[in-house]
C-alpha cells in the first residue's frame, strides 16, 4: 500500500463520514478540489451521460480511463465507478482495475447490479473483488449491492448476505444506495467494513449518519445533475429577458484557471 491509497483509506472513519463529491470531467473535478475536498469519485452517470452514452451499461470502459489520466495530475485522491466491471471474466475486471491504478487512482466502486435489473450471483461478485485485491491489494474496493436500487424482494437479508461474502473475499467497504435510512444503524453494524452510503436531499445530515455510523457519503450524480439544472434554468432565463436568478457563476478566468498547474490553490 502506497502513501496516496493508505491516506484514502484513512479517510474512511466511522462516525465521521468523508464526503466524497462525484465529478464527471477535469473541469468538475479540479473544481471541487479547489473547495478543498481531499478525495473526489466519479459519477457513472455523468461520466456517460457526458459521452452520450448510457449508464450502467457497460459502455464507458475507455471514458473511465481516458478521464483517470486528466485527472492524474490534480493533487486529490480520486475514486473510479466501474460499475460491474465491464466484465464477468474476474481476471479481466482485475486488469482494468490495475490499468486504472497505474495512473494513480486510489479506488473504485465495484457493483453487483446488472443492466437487465437482476444482480450479479454473490459468488461472482465476491470473486471480481478477489481478483482485484489480488492484482492490486491496496486499491480501496467499494463493493456496491443494488439490493435495494434494484428493488430485489427482501432487500435487508440479501444485502447483508452480500456484505459477508463481499467482506470474505477482502472488500474494504460497503455501498447500498438507497437503503432505507431506519437501516443504515443497522447496516453500519453489521456490515464488517467502513459503510458508504448516498446522500439524499432532504435526508439526514452527514452529522446524524456519523452517529449511526457510516464513513462516507457519496453525492452520486447529484452534482451533475443539478449542474445540468442550472444551466437549462439559465438558459430558460435568458430566453424570457429575465434574471436567471442563480447563485453566483463562477467567473471565466477561475474557470479557465483550473487546467493551470497551481488551479487548485485558487478559489472563486
Amino acid at each position: 500500500m502506497n502513501e496516496r491509497t493508505e491516506a484514502f483509506h484513512a479517510l474512511h472513519r466511522p462516525g465521521r463520514p468523508l464526503l466524497l463529491p462525484n465529478a464527471w470531467d477535469h473541469a468538475s473535478a479540479a473544481a471541487l478540489a479547489a473547495r478543498g475536498h481531499p478525495a473526489i469519485g466519479t459519477t457513472s452517470l455523468g461520466v456517460a451521460a457526458a459521452g452520450g452514452k448510457p449508464d450502467a451499461a457497460g459502455a464507458t470502459r475507455g471514458e473511465n480511463l481516458d478521464l483517470a489520466r486528466r485527472l492524474r495530475d490534480l493533487p486529490v485522491l480520486l475514486t473510479v465507478d466501474v460499475e460491474g466491471g465491464f466484465s464477468d471474466d474476474p481476471a479481466a475486471v482485475a486488469d482494468y482495475v490495475a490499468e486504472l491504478a497505474a495512473l494513480g487512482v486510489v479506488g473504485v466502486n465495484l457493483e453487483d447490479g446488472r443492466p437487465d435489473g437482476s444482480l450479479t450471483p454473490p459468488e461472482l461478485a465476491a470473486a471480481k473483488i478477489a481478483a482485484v485485491k489480488a492484482a492490486v491489494p491496496g486499491l480501496f474496493v467499494n463493493a456496491r449491492t443494488d439490493a435495494w436500487w434494484l428493488g430485489v424482494p427482501e432487500p435487508l437479508p440479501e444485502a447483508l448476505d452480500r456484505a459477508r461474502a463481499y467482506r470474505a473475499a477482502g472488500a474494504d467497504g460497503f455501498f447500498v444506495p438507497g437503503a432505507p435510512d431506519d437501516l443504515v444503524e443497522r447496516l453500519a453494524a453489521e456490515a464488517g467494513r467502513p459503510l458508504n452510503v448516498l446522500h439524499r436531499p432532504g435526508g439526514p445530515t452527514l452529522a446524524v449518519l456519523g452517529r449511526l455510523g457510516v464513513a462516507r457519503v457519496s453525492t452520486g450524480s447529484l452534482l451533475f445533475r443539478a449542474a445540468l439544472g442550472a444551466a437549462l434554468h439559465a438558459a430558460d432565463a435568458v430566453r424570457a429577458d429575465r434574471d436567471a436568478a442563480l447563485p453566483a457563476a463562477p467567473g471565466y478566468g477561475w474557470v479557465q484557471s483550473l487546467s493551470a498547474p497551481d488551479a487548485v490553490t485558487r478559489r472563486p
